[in-house]
């Protein structure tokens, strides 16, 4: 019963980077692919409003809490002496800050926002090469946040495991 409290918090560390990895696998395998099968003015006016609409508190709580979460169950891990899953937190927690946050800072974010910019209507030759200029790129760059938290994901599951053993 004393690692009721670190297994509560393993289990919330697990659900935000599970929603997380669920948020970039969803875009990676029907957000992105469904828009690159329609006209691509279309395409852009329909990102640009769901990258405005992705600002919200929902989202947010799940984006920016879960590195919260991790750094507070790897301080906890640490704290009861869980090495193992403390560990398993630490590997978690990077893959989550240089790989979806520093990431999406650097290379999602930035695109997303020239995205922004553009103004429609426009040609539909003009608009074939915006969107072809920002599709692939975001969408490997996205690749790459999902393959980071799902390994963060990986990583919290292997801290589950690691403290329910020790129940």
């Amino acid at each position: 019963m004393r690692n009721l409290p670190l297994l509560g918090l393993v289990i919330l560390s697990l659900i935000g980077c599970g929603a997380i990895f669920g948020f970039f696998y969803a875009w990676s395998v029907s957000t992105l692919r469904g828009l690159d099968r329609i006209d691509p003015a279309i395409a852009i006016a329909a990102m640009q409003a769901m990258n405005a609409s992705v600002r919200n508190m929902a989202f947010g709580l799940g984006y920016f809490g879960t590195p919260v979460v991790l750094l507070i169950t790897l301080a906890t891990a640490m704290l009861m002496q869980a090495r193992g899953a403390a560990m398993a937190l630490a590997i978690a927690l990077a893959c989550y800050g240089l790989g979806v946050t520093l990431f999406t800072a650097q290379v999602n974010i930035p695109m997303n926002q020239a995205l922004a910019q553009v103004t429609l209507p426009l040609e539909p030759e003009q608009a074939a090469q915006i969107w072809d200029d920002y599709s692939a790129p975001w969408q490997q760059a996205n690749l790459l946040r999902g393959i980071a938290s799902g390994l963060a994901l990986l990583a919290a599951a292997v801290s589950l495991v690691l403290v329910a053993r020790r129940s």
